[in-house]
Parts: C-alpha cells; sequence; structure tokens
C-alpha cells in the first residue's frame, strides 16, 4: 500500500508518492518544465538530480532559490516557478 500526499504547483493539484522530491513528483506527473530562464525565457527542468546545478530551483512555501531535486514534497506545499 502506498502513502499518496498531495502539493500544488503553479496553481495545480499534483499527487504523488510520500517520500518523493518536488522534482521527482513532477516528473513523473509528466510536467517537464520546472521554470524559464531569466533572460530568453527557456525551459529548464532537472538536471543533475542530486542538488550540484540549480536548474530546479523553484519557490517553495515562498521560500526562493529551493533545489526541488532536494526537497521532500509534503502535504499542502505550495510550489511555484521562480519569476
Amino acid at each position: 500500500m502506498t502513502n499518496q500526499i498531495s502539493f500544488t504547483f503553479n496553481g495545480k493539484e499534483f499527487t504523488c508518492e510520500s517520500g518523493q522530491s518536488i522534482a521527482a513528483a513532477l516528473i513523473a506527473s509528466d510536467n517537464r518544465q520546472l521554470r524559464t530562464t531569466r533572460f530568453e525565457n527557456e525551459p529548464r527542468s532537472i538536471f543533475c538530480g542530486i542538488g550540484i546545478c540549480f536548474d530546479c530551483v523553484l519557490v517553495v512555501d515562498g521560500v526562493a532559490n529551493q533545489r526541488s531535486c532536494l526537497i521532500e514534497a509534503k502535504q499542502g506545499m505550495n510550489v511555484e516557478s521562480t519569476p
């Protein structure tokens, strides 16, 4: 039996397995674009998956520049693309 949780990303609700990182949960839900680049608005997704790069940074519960590959998705969490 699995334990499902839900969180929002850019206003849309996502469901995932408890224990998954935010990035893994979004990728598993076929949401490949996590953010866009600051100047050219190029899409970015997860790159390294181990917290070395910063391609997956998001705003998590109001805290900016959080590496979504390192943060476990939690019930009711509010996640947004970086502005």
